[in-house]
């Protein structure tokens, strides 16, 4: 089974960015992966007066499983302005035109942050937990699968 043809990463603005202080930039690069069967998208995030650097956004996607994973990194003197939540929110509502089934974030259970990140992009906690993180999963949240192992 193949990769499906997906469309481009955005590049600046991030889409319904609006007033954003961000934008992104997706380097012309086509997306890429380990293989035919995983698909890497990465945004470096600036802010748009000046430009300066501020993190990143990323969506694994694995079509044979129907999932995408999203992750996010913002540099520690940006954190606690919104950039994550807005970054992480216009890259689940890009995957949305995607044909993929399920989002998930794997997030610290002490980072509240990151958690308030997760939830905004829609995301609900789940009882599965990999590598000592929280599995968060779009919809119902009872998904799991080979690379989830439930904490008891």
């Amino acid at each position: 089974m193949g990769v499906p043809a997906l469309p481009r990463p955005p590049s600046a603005p991030l889409p319904g960015g609006g007033g954003s202080a961000l934008t992104s930039a997706a380097g012309g690069k086509p997306l890429s992966g380990p293989g035919p069967a995983v698909v890497w998208a990465n945004w470096v995030l600036r802010l748009r007066a000046g430009g300066g650097l501020v993190g990143t956004v990323q969506a694994t996607l694995t079509p044979v499983r129907d999932v995408a994973e999203l992750a996010w990194v913002i540099g520690a003197p940006w954190q606690g302005r919104g950039f994550a939540t807005e970054a992480a929110r216009a890259l689940a509502g890009w995957l949305s035109g995607l044909p993929v089934g399920r989002l998930v974030a794997h997030v610290h259970p002490g980072h509240a942050a990151s958690a308030a990140v997760a939830a905004a992009c829609g995301l609900h906690p789940t009882p599965y937990r990999q590598d000592g993180e929280v599995r968060w999963e779009s919809g119902g949240g009872a998904g799991g699968g080979e690379d989830a192992v439930r904490q008891r």
